[in-house]
């Protein structure tokens, strides 16, 4: 390897040199005009070794979502590659048109060198930024660059080595770059060229996989040079409509087929494909072209000729249709998850929610990977039901998974399930686990902050390649999966603290919906009559309360959220016993709280030694405090009080605990 002063005296004479190098091939002289172009247009100096740029959390999910609908085909095709490279000892990075990393895979061992060498989501490998590298090269040229150690432009760089390919849309637009790096290079330049190779393969499956996917609905014609190759591997691919006309076309079609009257002229007019005739592309009866799709793609008719005289073998791929649930008459109108009850019940008028639930009822039935923020208990596990039950899912099963409430030695052969004869006195015929038993329907991950690291990479698994792997299994089981995660902790946070993988975050938060605390909902009058009403309807008795018992809960800041309210309201069901639910019904620590009404009838426990006129109040509250290391919960026990009566003393004396903090 070059020392550093060579390394800067090599790229300072190609910059001023102004041409390429004598003997140079076509990859150094991708390598040596993005030298010009980092000290010309980005004023970049070879010698410094700056940080690479790692985006926020927030711009990042932002690049993830412009492109959310090709990155599970993405990670697929990368999972594959990995299988073939890692044992090289390299990772991958997929990236956006911006250079942006949105996907990775590597070994976890390294994790802590690699995130320094900037091999990591939401690193920002632009040219603009990073100088010559693997894929903000890729990006510039939109060609295929290996960028081997001194390649780099920075001195920082040049013990990387990164091999990258562009990737494009099924519109034809560039997406970004599929990239494989190592943190040193291979021992061998032959690995270099098999990882170009690999890299560039595994591209092309990407995209013919999201060309198809996006392009169901429409006759596909498969081009390729072998024939008996081209129905699984056609190198060119043309999206059709009834009529013969090209409604799509993928990167080796836009590259090699060119229209009948651009033959004779300069531009091949290779974009013009899209909206133009199969006829203006093939000198081959159209007719004959039509027979592909009887199934005759066998025999001579399955080979199709261009007007310039190149011959391809050709098949073609019928229209894929959805299975459609209803059949609606033509005067039906267009399916709305929000006049669906289970969505639109949830809320009485409060805007934050009726916001969130016109945002939810848009995502039903997307291919959008839904995160359900909010406190606990605000109705998290309710609204992902309600999404299942809004959705084309709802007669399949909703399968909810606590991952706090699971212990840890169990939640594995849990989710998973496991083989038969996997554990000693297990069931003799194995076990489905709850991934499994969702297939088709919805699994909910409740509290998934709380779920081990390693099952989180077993998870992050299951949810790239839809298939599971009960424990003691040797074949995997594959699965229909629609996940809904939710957590009350702050996944950031946990990333940063290493508890929680990045990867499985951004797989998980596609969208997110924050659920607003009780407290902050101005429809709690609706809250409580709908509660009230199915808890007395599951009890037997009547759903009656006194309009004074509504205004204290009304006035309650609910710490418990709806959870609280719930039990408070089943609570006073089962003491009024059929009657009138009034104040004194009311769970105590409730209209305690409450302050400005004390009702008769109520049991009240009295602080045991009321201070006398006189008396210190403060300084003796203060000592209980003290003495109880500011534990409210200790310091009501030594008082025999409750919390909320603590509480309010110490709001009335002034008193604040210095574990508070703003």
């Amino acid at each position: 390897m070059a020392t550093v002063q060579q390394h800067v005296e090599t790229v300072l004479r190609v910059i001023h040199s102004g041409s390429p190098s004598i003997g140079s091939n076509a990859n150094t002289d991708l390598i040596h005009r993005s030298w010009r172009r980092c000290a010309t247009e980005h004023a970049l100096d070879p010698a410094m070794r700056p940080d690479v740029r790692i985006e926020t959390n927030s711009r990042l999910r932002e690049c993830r979502q412009q492109v959310e609908e090709h990155l599970h085909v993405a990670r697929a095709g990368m999972e594959q590659l990995y299988k073939h490279v890692s044992d090289l000892g390299y990772v991958l990075l997929l990236t956006d048109a911006e250079g942006v990393t949105l996907d990775f895979i590597g070994n976890d061992t390294w994790d802590a060198p690699l995130r320094r060498a900037g091999l990591a989501l939401g690193a920002n490998w632009n040219e603009v930024h990073a100088g010559t590298n693997g894929i903000g090269t890729c990006i510039a040229e939109q060609s295929t660059v290996i960028c081997d150690r001194e390649d780099h432009f920075y001195i920082g760089h040049i013990g990387l080595s990164c091999t990258s390919t562009p990737l494009y849309d099924p519109d034809g637009a560039f997406m970004g770059a599929l990239d494989v790096s190592a943190l040193s290079s291979p021992d061998r330049r032959e690995s270099l060229h098999l990882a170009r190779h690999l890299t560039v393969l595994h591209a092309r499956m990407i995209e013919d996989a999201n060309f198809i996917r996006q392009f169901r609905a429409h006759w596909i014609l498969r081009l390729g040079t072998v024939g008996p190759l081209v129905d699984v591997c056609g190198e060119l691919m043309l999206a059709v409509d009834r009529d013969g006309r090209i409604v799509g076309a993928n990167s080796g079609a836009r590259q090699q087929l060119r229209l009948l009257e651009s033959l004779h002229t300069r531009d091949a007019a290779r974009a013009q494909l899209v909206g133009n005739h199969l006829t203006g592309v093939f000198g081959t009866r159209i007719d004959d072209i039509w027979r592909l799709t009887k199934g005759t793609s066998h025999d001579s008719r399955g080979v199709v000729t261009t007007w310039d005289g190149q011959g391809y073998h050709a098949s073609m791929i019928a229209p894929k249709t959805a299975p459609r649930l209803h059949v609606p008459d033509a005067g039906d109108a267009p399916r709305n998850p929000m006049q669906d009850s289970a969505l639109s019940r949830l809320s009485g008028g409060d805007p934050r929610m009726d916001q969130l639930l016109e945002r939810a009822a848009r995502l039903v039935d997307k291919p959008v990977s839904i995160f359900l923020q909010g406190e606990t208990g605000t109705g998290k596990e309710v609204l992902a039901r309600a999404l299942h039950d809004a959705s084309r899912r709802a007669e399949r099963p909703f399968v909810a998974v606590n991952c706090a409430a699971i212990p840890e030695s169990l939640i594995e052969s849990e989710l998973f399930g496991y083989a038969p004869g996997t554990f000693t006195g297990a069931r003799s015929k194995g076990m489905k686990g709850l991934i499994q038993r969702s297939d088709g329907g919805t699994l909910f991950l409740d509290e998934i902050g709380d779920m081990p690291l390693p099952l989180q990479t077993r998870l992050l698994r299951v949810l790239a390649e839809r298939e599971v792997l009960p424990l003691g299994a040797d074949e995997p089981v594959r699965v229909d999966l629609n996940v809904v995660a939710a957590s009350h902790r702050d996944l950031r946070r946990q990333i940063v603290a290493g508890t929680f993988r990045e990867d499985l975050y951004y797989r998980l938060c596609g969208a997110t919906l924050a659920l607003p605390a009780l407290r902050e909902r101005g429809d709690k009058a609706f809250l409580i009559e709908r509660i009230l009403e199915m808890e007395a309807q599951a009890m037997g008795v009547r759903a009656e309360i006194d309009p004074r018992a509504v205004a204290v809960l009304l006035r309650h800041e609910w710490p418990g959220n709806i959870r609280e309210l719930r039990n408070a309201l089943c609570y006073a069901l089962s003491i009024a016993d059929g009657a009138t639910v009034r104040v004194d019904h009311l769970p105590q620590e409730v209209f305690e709280a409450d302050g400005s009404i004390v009702p008769a009838t109520a049991t009240v426990i009295p602080f045991p030694r009321e201070p006398a006129a006189g008396t210190d109040e403060r300084g003796e509250l203060l000592e209980v405090l003290r003495r109880n290391r500011w534990n409210i919960s200790e310091a009501a026990r030594d008082l025999g009080a409750c919390r909320a009566t603590v509480y309010r003393r110490m709001k009335r004396l002034d008193i604040v605990s210095p574990t508070q903090t703003d």
